[in-house]
């Protein structure tokens, strides 16, 4: 499956419009701090939120397929949140906090299947990303 997304300038200072194949579209916008509105979340709220999403259906798609009562998931995630790391190291926390009624060898099988969930996977492989600017 090819994913795709396009990201487009506003009249509105560091607001961003964004759109996919299917018609969706959601915004990103900085802090007012940074010279934005803050009328959305920001790029990096933005993929940690895609982290977050994917995590959460994931678990729900597995539960829902092995019959399993969780009935509620909620996902926290923090960037670096001890500070400023070396340059090029990264931390993202992720607390995954799970409501049902489950076993603790269950609860142990959700937590591994979180860390198959496509935007997981993404984020912790080798990535290069090549650019091409056009006029």
């Amino acid at each position: 499956m090819i994913h795709s997304a396009q990201a487009q300038s506003t009249s509105t200072p560091y607001r961003i419009t964004l759109t996919d194949p299917s018609g969706h579209t959601w915004y990103v916008d900085e802090p007012t701090s940074k010279g934005g509105q803050d009328s959305a979340p920001n790029p990096i709220q933005l993929l940690l939120s895609a982290l977050g999403a994917c995590t959460t259906v994931t678990l729900q798609m597995y539960a829902d397929h092995k019959e399993i009562k969780l009935t509620h998931v909620q996902v926290d995630l923090m960037l670096n949140p001890n500070g400023d790391p070396e340059v090029g190291q990264n931390i993202i926390e992720r607390k995954i906090i799970l409501k049902g009624n489950f076993t603790e060898e269950q609860h142990k099988r959700l937590l591994k299947v979180a860390e198959n969930c496509p935007v997981h996977k993404l984020l912790t492989s080798n990535i290069h990303i090549d650019t091409v600017l056009s006029f």
